[in-house]
């Protein structure tokens, strides 16, 4: 975390100062941001992987596309959680690595069936399809994420026993 941390604060230096305004609006936006980035950073991972795997290894595009999923959705995990949402509750990391994967598994299916679609029935080449089936999960990922899995809790209250009506 700490090389992404250096870069981010290089990267919010450079706005600042070379484009207040730009910096203004993303800075009330951090969530969305770190969001973006970490999703660039996971779904390259994901492009690389699919391309070693469909043009190196000769696997078909779902095969490979799944396998890429899969493996940057790792990455991304922890992005989203220890850096992106500042979610530093190890206590319930388990209950979020659940939910992830629950999340992950309707993801996967989602995948596969938009490149299937994509790829097959509309004939888009598979990079560009990817890319495209990236973005739609993105923005379902966002609002998993940060409105499900790493939800603030405040703890005072959550914790606190409930009186029984």
């Amino acid at each position: 975390m700490p090389l992404i941390n250096n870069l981010y604060f290089k990267f919010r230096n450079f706005l600042s100062h070379n484009f207040p305004k730009l910096y203004c609006f993303c800075d009330a936006r951090k969530s969305i941001v770190k969001f973006f980035i970490s999703g660039c950073l996971g779904g390259g991972t994901d492009l690389v992987l699919l391309f070693i795997f469909h043009s190196l290894f000769k696997f078909g595009v779902v095969v490979s596309s799944s396998l890429a999923f899969i493996l940057s959705f790792a990455t991304i995990f922890t992005l989203q959680k220890m850096w992106t949402f500042r979610n530093q509750h190890h206590d319930k990391t388990f209950n979020q690595l659940i939910m992830y994967f629950i999340n992950v598994l309707i993801c996967l299916s989602a995948n596969g069936f938009m490149m299937h679609y994509l790829v097959n029935g509309i004939d888009i080449w598979y990079m560009l399809s990817q890319v495209i089936v990236n973005c739609l999960l993105g923005i379902f990922n966002f609002i998993v994420y940060k409105y499900i899995i790493f939800r603030k809790v405040n703890y005072e209250t959550d914790c606190q026993e409930k009186p029984i009506s």
